[in-house]
C-alpha cells in the first residue's frame, strides 16, 4: 500500500521521447556488465544489482524521456552516467549506510575522487565497479568540454559524491534537517546540478562562462534542481524512509518540521515543486533574454542557451514520467494521472485547460497581495537564543562620529525626484542608531574599526532606503540599474582614482572603499567587490518583485534575503584578511557554509518579524518572510509568525549542532593546525555576537514600534542593517584616517 495518494503535478511540457531508447537499453546492460555492476556483492549477502533489477529500474527508459533529441552515441554515454550515478548510491547504501562505518565511507569517498583525474593525470587502477565506471565516463565525456564545463561538472560530481556523508552522518544520529538546511544539502547531494551540466553536453551547447555565474544562470540550475529533487522525494517516500530508513527526504522534513500529516507534507512539497518550476519559467522568459541582451551574446551562443533551457524542460517532464513509471518508485496510478483540479470536463482538449487553471492556482496568489494592507502589531514569539549581548566601550563616540560621516556624505541632503524631499535627516538618522548596532555585533573593535562598522551600515541602509524611494514609485528600473552600475566606478581594483561622486550612495562608497579596501591584495579586493555588488544587485530584484506585486517563491526569497540584508558582504569581509591563516577552502565546506548561512537566516528573519507591521502596512513591501509563509501556506499572520520563529530556532539549533559536532570533525578531516582552529573558532564566536547584537538592537530601536509607527519618528523606506566589516578578520581593515570627513 502507498504511504499516501501522489498529488497532483503541475506538468506544463509534454514528454517525449528518443527515437534511440533501445540501443541505448543495450548498451548500459552490456557497460554494467564490463564495469562490474551486475555481481558487486553485498556485505549481507547477494548482489547490489543484477541483470532483472537493472531492467527493472530501466534508466535508458529515463534518458530517453529526459534526453528525447540528442543522437544514439551522446544518450548512450549520458544514459552510463546515471547508471553509475544511480549504481554509486545504491553501492554505498549497502557498503556503508546500514552499518554506519563513517570511516570506511570517507575512504571510499576520497579515492572515488581520484578518478576525476586533471589532464596530464593518471588515475589509479580501479578496485570496484564505482571506480571503473567513474574512470571510463571521465575518459569518454571530459576531452571534448571546455576547462568551464569541466571546473563545473568536477564541482557537482564531487558535491554529489562527498555530500553523502551528511545523509549518512543524520542518519547515525537519528536527525533530521530543517527545511532550509534540507534544501541546501539536497543541492550538494542530489545531483541535479550535475543533471544540468550534462544537459549542456546532451544538446551540444555550452553556457558562454561569462555569464555562467549571473543570477538568472543561477536561478536556472537551482529552479531545475529543486523540483528534480522534490518530485523525486514525492515519488521515492515509500523506498527510501520506510524501507531503507533514509531520513533525507523532503516529505519527511515537512511532515516532522510542521507536525502534520504525510498526505499534507506530500502536498506542500508538491506545491514548492510547482512554485519552483513557475520560478524557472519567469527566469527563462524574464531574465534570460534581458542578460543575453545586456552581456551582447552573438546570436549562435544564443541559440546554446536557448537549447540549454530545453534542455532543462525536456527533463523535468521527461523525469516526471520515468518516475511514473519506474519499479524503483512508489507510483501506482500515477502514469495515469491527469491534473484536473477544478473537478471539470475531462477528455479531448480540456488538458490545456487544466494546466492553466493547475497553474493560475499558484501563479494567482502570489501576485493578488494588497499593498498597504492594516495588519496591525505583529505580537512577537518567545526567540530561542542562547547567547548574551556584548557592547564595544567605544559606542558614545561612534555615535558622535556616525552622525559627521553621514552628513558629510550627503545623506541628509534633498534627493530631486522624490516626493519627501530628503531620504534621511539627522533626528531619523539618530533615532536608528546604528552606531549602537555596530557595537554589539563587534564588540571588540576599536574605535577606529568600530567607526568604520557604523559607516558599512548607514551606507548599505541609506542604499536600501534610496532606490525604493528614488526609483520604486515610479517604477524606474532602468534608471535603478544604471545607478547601481556605477557604483563599480568607485570600487576600482587598483585602489586609484574614481569618477566625481554626483550622490551620498557614490560619494559614501567611495570613501569606504579607501578605508576598507586599500590594504587588500587584488584577490581579495576582487572578492570583497563582488560581494558589494551581489548586495546592490539585490537591491533591483526587490525593485522588480514590487513593480510586479509578486510576493517572492520561499526558496527564492531564502537565499535573496541574506543578500538584501548584506550578509553575504559582511561573511566576505570576514574571509578577507591576511592576517588570519585561514585556506579560501575551508570557507567553502558544509559545515562553514552551513554556520554561516544559518546566522544570516536568525538574523535576517529576526528582522522580519521585528518589521512586519512597519514594512506591509506602512510600506507596502512584499518582501517579509512571514508574509511569504502566510501566501504559501494560506495561514493568518500569527501562525505564519509562528512557522517562522520555529525557522529561527531550527537555524539555531542546527548551529550549535555544527559547532558541537561538524567542527570539530571538519578540525580532524583536515588535520588543521592549532592556529587555524583558533581563527576559525573566534569566527564562529563572532556570528554569535552578530546574532545576539541584532536582535538586541531590534528589541531597543524605535523603528518597529507601532507607537512610533503611527507618529512618523520611524516611518520611511525599509531597512536591513547588516552592512559593516564585522567578524573574523576585520582587525585587518584599518582606514588610513579622517581625512575625508575632516576636509568635508
Amino acid at each position: 500500500m502507498q504511504s499516501f495518494t501522489l498529488p497532483e503535478f503541475y506538468t506544463p511540457h509534454p514528454a517525449r521521447m528518443n527515437p534511440n531508447l533501445e540501443r541505448a537499453r543495450e548498451h548500459s546492460t552490456q557497460w554494467a556488465k564490463r564495469m562490474g555492476m551486475l555481481d558487486a556483492p553485498k556485505p549481507s549477502g547477494g548482489l547490489v544489482w543484477d541483470e532483472e533489477k537493472l531492467a527493472q529500474m530501466d534508466y535508458a527508459l529515463m534518458c530517453g524521456y529526459t534526453h528525447p533529441d540528442c543522437d544514439s552515441l551522446a544518450l548512450d554515454l549520458i544514459t552510463d552516467w546515471y547508471v553509475w550515478v544511480f549504481f554509486f548510491d545504491d553501492h554505498f547504501l549497502e557498503q556503508f549506510k546500514y552499518s554506519r562505518d563513517l570511516a570506511g565511507a570517507k575512504e571510499y569517498l576520497d579515492r572515488l575522487e581520484r578518478f576525476m583525474s586533471a589532464p596530464g593525470e593518471t588515475p589509479p587502477e580501479p578496485e570496484n565497479p564505482a571506480e571503473a565506471g567513474l574512470r571510463d565516463l571521465w575518459e569518454r565525456t571530459v576531452p571534448s568540454m571546455s576547462e568551464g564545463w569541466r571546473r563545473r561538472f568536477t564541482t557537482t560530481t564531487h558535491n554529489l559524491m562527498i555530500e553523502s556523508m551528511w545523509e549518512l552522518d543524520n542518519i547515525d544520529r537519528g536527525r533530521i534537517a530543517n527545511p532550509i538546511e534540507y534544501m541546501q544539502m539536497r543541492r550538494r547531494v542530489g545531483g541535479a546540478p550535475w543533471s544540468a551540466n550534462l544537459v549542456e553536453y546532451a544538446v551540444g551547447a555550452e553556457i558562454p562562462d561569462r555569464i555562467a555565474a549571473t543570477r538568472p544562470m543561477r536561478v536556472l540550475s537551482d529552479t531545475f534542481a529543486d523540483a528534480v529533487h522534490l518530485r523525486n522525494d514525492l515519488f521515492s517516500y515509500q523506498r527510501e524512509v520506510q524501507e531503507e530508513g533514509e531520513n533525507s527526504n523532503a516529505v519527511l522534513v515537512f511532515e516532522r518540521f510542521l507536525d502534520c500529516s504525510t498526505q499534507q507534507a506530500a502536498e506542500l512539497v508538491n506545491d514548492l515543486l510547482t512554485s519552483r518550476l513557475q520560478q524557472f519559467e519567469n527566469t527563462a522568459l524574464g531574465e534570460v533574454p534581458a542578460l543575453l541582451a545586456e552581456h551582447a551574446i552573438p546570436p549562435h551562443e544564443q541559440g546554446g542557451v536557448a537549447a540549454y533551457v530545453k534542455g532543462l524542460q525536456d527533463w523535468q517532464s521527461g523525469g516526471h514520467e520515468w518516475h511514473a513509471r519506474s519499479s524503483r518508485y512508489m507510483n501506482e496510478e500515477a502514469a495515469s494521472i491527469a491534473p484536473n483540479p477544478l473537478g471539470g470536463p475531462t477528455g479531448l482538449g480540456t488538458a490545456a485547460a487544466s494546466l492553466f487553471t493547475q497553474g493560475l492556482r499558484h501563479r494567482g496568489p502570489r501576485h493578488a497581495h494588497r499593498p498597504f494592507t492594516p495588519v496591525g502589531h505583529l505580537p512577537l514569539p518567545d526567540f530561542y537564543l542562547p547567547y548574551p549581548v556584548r557592547t564595544s566601550p567605544h559606542l558614545d563616540a561612534a555615535r558622535k562620529y556616525a552622525v559627521g560621516w553621514a552628513e558629510w556624505a550627503g545623506m541628509f541632503a534633498p534627493v530631486p525626484g522624490t516626493e519627501f524631499g530628503a531620504v534621511w535627516d539627522e533626528e531619523k538618522f539618530t533615532g536608528f542608531d546604528l552606531a549602537h548596532c555596530a557595537a554589539m555585533i563587534h564588540a571588540d573593535a576599536s574605535q577606529v574599526q568600530l567607526e568604520l562598522s557604523s559607516d558599512w551600515l548607514a551606507w548599505g541602509t541609506y542604499g536600501d532606503d534610496y532606490f525604493p524611494a528614488v526609483f520604486g514609485s515610479s517604477r524606474n528600473l532602468s534608471g535603478a540599474k544604471l545607478c547601481q552600475e556605477r557604483f563599480a566606478a568607485f570600487m576600482p581594483l587598483d585602489a586609484g582614482e574614481t569618477p566625481e561622486p554626483v550622490n551620498a550612495l557614490e560619494r559614501g562608497l567611495a570613501d569606504l572603499w579607501q578605508r576598507t579596501a586599500g590594504p587588500m591584495s587584488l584577490a581579495a579586493r576582487t572578492e570583497f567587490r563582488t560581494a558589494v555588488e551581489d548586495m546592490t544587485s539585490s537591491w533591483l530584484w526587490e525593485l522588480e518583485n514590487q513593480a510586479h506585486n509578486r510576493i517572492p517563491d520561499p526558496i527564492d526569497y531564502v537565499e535573496m534575503r541574506r543578500r538584501t540584508f548584506g550578509s553575504d558582504m559582511t561573511m566576505s569581509l570576514a574571509r578577507l584578511s591576511a592576517n588570519e591563516p585561514i585556506p579560501a577552502e575551508l570557507y567553502r565546506t558544509r559545515v562553514m557554509h552551513e554556520l554561516d548561512t544559518a546566522a544570516q537566516d536568525y538574523a535576517c528573519f529576526t528582522n522580519d518579524l521585528f518589521s512586519y507591521q512597519k514594512e506591509i502596512e506602512f510600506e507596502g513591501e512584499v518582501h517579509n518572510m512571514v508574509l511569504v509563509v502566510e501566501n504559501f501556506l494560506n495561514v493568518d499572520r500569527l501562525a505564519a509568525r509562528d512557522v517562522v520563529a520555529g525557522l529561527m530556532a531550527e537555524r539555531m539549533r542546527e548551529f550549535e549542532h555544527l559547532v558541537k559536532h561538524g567542527l570539530p570533525a571538519m578540525f580532524d578531516e583536515y588535520d588543521l593546525d592549532v592556529q587555524v582552529r583558533g581563527a576559525l573558532t573566534r569566527h564562529v564566536d563572532d556570528l554569535k555576537d552578530w546574532m545576539a547584537g541584532i536582535m538586541e538592537w531590534h528589541r531597543t530601536c524605535v523603528r518597529y514600534k507601532e507607537e512610533d509607527l503611527r507618529g512618523g519618528a520611524a516611518t520611511g523606506p525599509r531597512e536591513k542593517f547588516s552592512f559593516h566589516p564585522t567578524g573574523l578578520g576585520t582587525s585587518a581593515f584599518r582606514p588610513p584616517g579622517r581625512s575625508a570627513l575632516l576636509h568635508g
